[in-house]
């Protein structure tokens, strides 16, 4: 199973275009959830661990929904708890925005045991899931997924060479930051997209997400389902 999260309006139009390229080649506001940790601030971090809930499966992939897949992916099935790529700002650590992980009550109650007796060093998922398998860095090579898994879009100009040497193995492409693809503009007319200066983002996978966005969602919602941003573009 491939697993996302969506935490509010704009994130679910990321994580439908997200299964779309999935298709071709947890912030809770939850009382009664957040009650159970006695950690409201842990937010996002409580709801995305309900991911290891999903036990009718046996394998999963968890990825974020402002990731976008480029290939085929289905090899990911085939590597075990916990793989994942290295962070880029930390390559000791791995990103938690794609990871491939085994579903089971028991990880899911240790894992909330120790975010109710821990705190995440960096305030979200990727610290917590981090110290909880704080082997990852050294234990077993083989759950270090390759870069092209969970290509970081700062990346891209951080390290231009290898982008430019690697751009036809990228098989996920992931829009870290605050400004996600949809804050961008989209110019109907010319169908193409016009990326914010300064987001690091690169235009070519911007494009394509676009792209999915323009020919298979936008005549899927419903009217008034798309964020003010969108609407400004023309569609």
């Amino acid at each position: 199973a491939f697993v996302t999260l969506a935490t509010n309006d704009s994130y679910a139009l990321g994580a439908i275009v997200w299964a779309n390229s999935l298709r071709n080649p947890l912030d809770s506001s939850d009382p009664a959830n957040l009650a159970l940790l006695g950690r409201p601030n842990l937010g996002c971090t409580f709801t995305k661990l309900h991911c290891w809930r999903l036990i009718r499966y046996t394998k999963a992939v968890f990825m974020d929904s402002d990731t976008l897949v480029m290939a085929n992916i289905d090899d990911l099935l085939e590597r075990e708890e916990l793989s994942a790529a290295p962070d880029p700002g930390w390559p000791d650590c791995f990103n938690s925005g794609v990871f491939v992980y085994r579903p089971s009550e028991d990880t899911y109650r240790r894992l909330l045991d120790f975010a109710r007796s821990c705190t995440s060093f960096d305030g979200a998922d990727q610290g917590l899931l981090n110290m909880f398998f704080n082997d990852w860095a050294t234990k077993d090579i083989t759950k270090h997924l390759p870069f092209t898994y969970n290509c970081v879009s700062q990346a891209f100009y951080s390290y231009l060479p290898a982008f430019r040497h690697f751009r036809r193995d990228i098989k996920v492409a992931h829009f870290i930051g605050e400004v996600k693809p949809w804050h961008h503009s989209y110019n109907s007319a010319t169908g193409q997209v016009e990326p914010r200066e300064g987001t690091g983002h690169q235009s070519e996978f911007l494009q394509h997400w676009w792209d999915i966005y323009v020919t298979q969602v936008h005549a899927m919602l419903p009217a008034g389902a798309v964020s003010v941003q969108l609407v400004t573009c023309g569609l």
